[in-house]
């Protein structure tokens, strides 16, 4: 630890070892401006965070059960996938494509040059089925989807409850540019807090 001496001497008439804790002004005014400065820093960090790294959102439906649940309050991040890849098994959030103004909340099955074939349910990606331990049995559905090679900035989306989902099934593969973050972590209920999976 750094420590500081007072001067002593000629150059000093104060004696050595005292200190001066008397703000200069008046104290209340010093104390408000104090105040205000914490307040307008936090509100600067706040909305920066909310800005540009998380945003906290709401589930409206039940496509991603039983991962997450209806009305349930997400943190999203928008900040990782500016440095990270977009992976599969990522829970996404993004513009919806037939009306921007939407955004869906889908897990990512299929990533740019995949080859991808669903057959009777079952997700096939590079030849190989896919292992989906987020999709429980009783929301499994028997639909089918041509095989088809995801081009450059295309992601293959779809909801865990796949009885139930709209997606990318339905509407095509998603953009890249149309991908605004990754469900990060729910807060809200409580008792559902954790890390989304």
């Amino acid at each position: 630890m750094q420590e500081y001496q007072e001067k002593s001497g000629p150059e000093s008439s104060r004696p050595a070892g005292a200190e001066s804790a008397e703000p200069h002004g008046n104290p209340q005014s010093f104390v408000w401006q104090m105040w205000t400065r914490d307040l307008l820093v936090s509100v600067l960090v706040a909305f920066f965070i909310i800005t540009f790294v998380f945003q906290p959102v709401r589930v409206e439906g039940t496509s991603m059960m039983p991962e997450l649940q209806d009305q349930e309050r997400i943190f999203i991040n928008k900040f990782e996938y500016h440095f990270e890849p977009i992976r599969r098994g990522d829970v996404i959030v993004f513009h919806y494509p037939r009306d921007p103004v939407k955004s869906y909340i889908k897990r990512v099955i299929a990533i740019p040059g995949d080859d991808l074939r669903i057959l009777d349910g079952q997700v096939y990606v590079n030849g190989k089925p896919l292992a989906e331990p987020y999709v429980l049995p009783r929301y499994q559905d028997e639909r089918s989807y041509p095989d088809r090679v995801l081009k450059a900035g295309q992601y293959f989306v779809m909801g865990d409850h796949r009885s139930i989902s709209s997606d990318s099934r339905d509407f095509g593969p998603v953009n890249r540019s149309l991908i605004y973050g990754k469900a990060s972590f729910v807060y809200w209920p409580a008792d559902e807090m954790g890390v989304v999976r």
